[in-house]
C-alpha cells in the first residue's frame, strides 16, 4: 500500500472514534498551544524591551560612578561621587568618537502648582541632553546656553507631570515650585512611556545642570555623564577613549580598578536579550511537558487500539500483510493523530496570543520557528510513543490473532 493509502486508512481509523481521538489529541493541542503562546509572549517582551532601549537615545553611552563600600559591603554602581562636570567637559574635548555629552545631576522632589502637587524626578542636564536622548518637545522650547551657564530657574516637564499638575491648562509659561524653589516651565517633552519596571520616562522635570546641582542639591559632583557616539560603529572606540580620559583625570594606577562604570545601549540590549532568552526557553520547556503528557495519552490509546483490532490485524496478516505493513499502519495513525493535534494547537495558540495582546496591550508575536518546532516535536512524540504499540501489533501471531475474541 502506498503512503497516501496508509494515511487515508489512518484517518478513517481515527475518525471511527471521533471523541476518543479528540480527547487523545487534546494533550498535544494544549502542549503546542502552550508552546506557541509562551514563546510568543517571551518574544513580545523581548521586542518591547529592545524598543524601549532604542528610545533611550542615539548610540547612547552612560558613564556612572563606581560603587562604594560600607562595612565591607559594596553599595552598587553610582554610590561613589567621583564624577564631575569637568570630567564631562574632558570627554567632550578629548574623545573624537563622541558627538554629544551632557552631565546629569538628579534628585526626587515635590512639585507644586496652585493647589496641585506631585513628586517626580528632577534632572539637571546640559545643552546636548535632548539630542543624546533623541527627545523632542511637543510645545515650548528647551533652555538656552545663557540659561544653562547662569543657572536659570527654568525647566521642561514630561507628560505625566504636565497632566498631574496642569490638567487641561497649557504648562508653558506657568510657574511651579520645586522643593520650594520657583521654576518657569518653558517646554513640554513628547511622551516616551515606560523604560522598565516603575521607570516612567514621562514623569520627569528637566532643568539646567547648575540650577539642580548647586542651587537645589548643593553638591559639586554629578550622578552621571550621558554621551552619544558618532554612530553605532564608533561606540566601542568611544568606550575606550572615555576609559583612557577618565583614568588619566582620576590619576588611577595601572593596577587600580576603574572608579566608574560605562554602559551602552548594546550592553543593555545584550543583558535584556540574555535574561528574556532564558525566560522564554524556560516557559517553552514548561509548556513542552504537556506535549510529553499528550504523547503518553497517544501511547495508551494506541495500545488499546491494538487490543481492540487484534482480529483485524490477524485477518490482514492472513491475506498477506507483512509485519512491517502493520507497523507502518499503526505508526502512521499515531503520527497523524499527533500532527492533527499539533496543527489544532497552533490555531489555539494564535487565538490565545491575540487575546493576550488585546486585553493586556502587550506586544505578542506568533513565532513561525516556534510553530514549526512545536509541530515537529509533536510528530516526534507521535513516533516515539506510537512505536511500541505499532511494534507490538506487528509481532502478533496471525493464528492467535484470528482466535482473539
Amino acid at each position: 500500500m502506498n503512503v497516501w493509502g496508509v494515511i487515508r486508512l489512518a484517518l478513517v481509523s481515527i475518525a471511527r472514534n471521533k471523541m476518543r481521538s479528540f480527547l487523545t489529541a487534546l494533550g498535544i493541542i494544549i502542549g503546542v498551544a502552550s508552546v506557541v503562546t509562551m514563546v510568543g509572549v517571551g518574544q513580545g517582551a523581548y521586542s518591547s524591551v529592545q524598543s524601549e532601549i532604542s528610545k533611550m537615545g542615539t548610540s547612547l553611552i552612560m558613564i556612572m560612578p563606581g560603587s562604594s563600600s560600607s562595612g565591607g559591603a559594596r553599595q552598587g554602581a553610582g554610590t561613589k561621587t567621583t564624577l564631575t562636570e569637568e570630567d564631562a567637559n574632558a570627554i567632550a574635548a578629548d574623545c573624537p568618537s563622541i558627538s554629544m555629552v551632557s552631565p546629569v545631576a538628579r534628585s526626587n522632589a515635590p512639585l507644586v502648582f496652585a493647589n496641585q502637587n506631585w513628586t517626580s524626578q528632577v534632572m539637571g542636564v546640559g545643552a546636548d541632553y535632548l539630542g543624546i536622548r533623541a527627545w523632542k518637545l511637543t510645545s515650548g522650547r528647551f533652555f538656552t546656553d545663557p540659561e544653562i551657564r547662569n543657572g536659570a530657574k527654568v525647566c521642561v516637564i514630561g507628560k505625566v507631570v504636565a497632566d498631574n499638575l496642569f490638567g487641561s491648562i497649557s504648562p508653558v509659561g506657568q510657574s511651579i515650585r520645586v522643593k520650594k524653589m520657583p521654576f518657569e516651565v518653558v517646554g513640554v517633552l513628547e511622551s516616551r512611556g515606560q523604560s522598565g519596571p516603575n521607570q516612567d520616562q514621562d514623569d520627569v522635570v528637566v532643568a539646567p545642570l547648575y540650577t539642580v546641582q548647586r542651587r537645589m542639591l548643593g553638591v559639586t559632583y554629578i550622578h552621571m555623564v550621558m554621551a552619544s557616539a558618532l554612530d553605532d560603529n564608533s561606540v566601542e572606540t568611544a568606550k575606550e577613549e572615555i576609559t583612557t580620559v577618565l583614568r588619566r583625570r582620576h590619576r588611577l594606577l595601572d593596577k587600580e580598578d576603574d572608579d566608574f562604570q560605562i554602559r551602552t545601549q548594546a550592553d543593555m540590549a545584550a543583558m535584556a536579550s540574555s535574561t528574556l532568552g532564558i525566560i522564554t526557553l524556560l516557559l517553552g520547556a514548561i509548556a513542552s511537558v504537556s506535549l510529553v503528557v499528550g504523547g503518553i495519552g497517544i501511547m495508551n490509546i494506541m495500545l488499546v487500539s491494538v487490543t481492540e483490532r487484534t482480529r483485524e490485524i490477524g485477518i490482514r496478516m492472513a491475506i498477506g500483510a507483512r509485519g512491517r505493513d502493520i507497523l507502518t499502519q499503526f505508526l502512521v495513525e499515531s503520527v497523524t493523530l499527533s500532527c492533527v493535534g499539533g496543527f489544532l494547537g497552533i490555531v489555539v495558540g494564535m487565538v490565545l496570543t491575540n487575546i493576550i495582546s488585546r486585553f493586556t496591550e502587550w506586544q505578542v508575536y506568533v513565532s513561525i520557528p516556534a510553530m514549526v518546532i512545536a509541530v515537529s516535536f509533536s510528530a516526534a512524540v507521535g513516533i516515539f510513543f506510537g512505536l511500541y504499540p505499532a511494534w507490538k501489533a506487528s509481532q502478533l501471531d496471525p493464528i492467535e490473532a484470528l482466535r482473539f475474541e
